[in-house]
């Protein structure tokens, strides 16, 4: 097992006022990912453990772009990979950022 850390400075708070999020399941070729709204609005944190040792360039890539397109501001991801690819990994990321842009009922 490897465990990740990417810490991003944002743009800007996500919108929403969720406070947490989980999409995906943790099987082969597929991650589950836990967002929760825990930083300062200024920061994005992503925590990543994974069996894949070894890319955590590619990782590093992919949580940059995502970070880059969806400002995430003070959002912590929490990650359980099975093996995906970086577009999975990106599909993931994008699901759970628009599941914290909804409002606590």
């Amino acid at each position: 097992m490897e465990d990740l850390s990417f810490r991003h400075a944002t743009r800007q708070r996500a919108a929403g006022t969720k406070k947490l999020a989980v999409i995906g399941v943790v099987a082969s070729g597929n991650l589950e990912v836990l967002a929760e709204r825990v930083l300062p609005d200024s920061e994005c944190l992503v925590e990543i453990r994974t069996a894949a040792a070894g890319f955590g360039e590619v990782w590093d890539a992919v949580i940059a772009d995502f970070v880059k397109g969806y400002s995430p501001g003070g959002l912590r991801f929490s990650i359980n990979d099975g093996g995906a690819r970086p577009d999975t990994v990106s599909l993931r990321l994008a699901q759970a950022a628009r599941l914290m842009q909804e409002d606590d009922q």
